[in-house]
């Protein structure tokens, strides 16, 4: 089976997006087809981030901060929108859905560093496996 076009999108495409992406590639049979972008693009990879996906031998080499392009937008299989801050408006010729997954806020239980950084990874990891075994 091909792998499917993803893309990831969160607010500044600098930790949850990237986070799901550097996943997302790791498990795929073609990591070219996975995306990520911002809706308001910060200025770097969110280091905690990096540090734990790199936990579970994923990477973030070579990626950056970038906003969504409405091309690749038309022709991804997937848009996922990771939390409820980011807000992606459809684009004429879409041919996927806009999902939305909340994701788990460890920082609402008082649950910040490294610590909150591996639980919300370990959401996002079962999240995209899940959505690569569908296809």
């Amino acid at each position: 089976m091909t792998t499917p076009s993803i893309l990831f999108v969160c607010v500044k495409n600098g930790g949850k997006s990237q986070m799901a992406a550097a996943l997302a590639r790791q498990l795929a049979q073609d990591p070219s087809r996975i995306h990520s972008a911002g809706t308001h693009p910060g200025s770097s990879v969110n280091a905690l981030s990096r540090q734990v996906v790199e936990e579970v031998g994923a990477t973030m080499d070579g990626e950056h901060t970038k906003g969504i392009d409405p091309d690749l937008l038309r022709t991804v299989d997937h848009v996922i929108v990771l939390g409820s801050e980011a807000v992606v408006d459809p684009v004429a010729g879409m041919k996927a859905e806009i999902i939305t997954w909340h994701t788990d806020e460890p920082s609402e239980r008082g649950v910040e560093g490294l610590e909150r950084m591996r639980l919300i990874r370990e959401d996002i990891h079962a999240r995209v496996r899940e959505l690569l075994d569908r296809r």
